[in-house]
């Protein structure tokens, strides 16, 4: 199942980075949560109108929005850790290049809930782990 796991996750990433909103939402389950650093603020973005509108900020902000995939993970039977740098260009022409660590929760082979990550530590002790 593992396995299994991180290879929805890769297609996750690749839908993203396609920007193919019904690629992203066909590994999704119906109750997906997307969890990104400033949901404190704007709150998480979840289910099929979440992940709509995670696509529309990304192509209303950048010009450049891309994932490489720098090592997965599966840390157990349905959670996959991805350490990631984002490579983006906002629309204003300003690049940036963000490490990223990501804490993928999936059920039934579908992702549930994903959480991103800024700090790499805080990442790693959400998932019950440390550097």
């Amino acid at each position: 199942m593992s396995e299994e796991n991180i290879e929805i996750v890769k297609r996750a990433i690749t839908a993203i980075n396609e920007r193919d909103i019904a690629a992203y939402l066909a590994v999704c389950a119906s109750d997906f949560e997307l969890i990104n650093p400033i949901a404190a603020i704007e709150g998480s973005n979840k289910g099929e109108q979440g992940v709509r509108a995670f696509f529309d900020g990304i192509r209303e902000a950048t010009t450049k929005f891309e994932m490489e995939i720098e090592r997965l993970e599966a840390l157990d039977d349905d959670r996959v850790l991805a350490w990631l740098t984002l490579d983006m260009e906002t629309t204003g022409g300003f690049p940036q290049t963000q490490p990223l660590t990501n804490l993928y929760e999936l059920k039934d082979g579908k992702l549930l809930r994903v959480r991103v990550f800024f700090d790499r530590a805080e990442a790693l002790e959400a998932a019950g782990l440390s550097e």
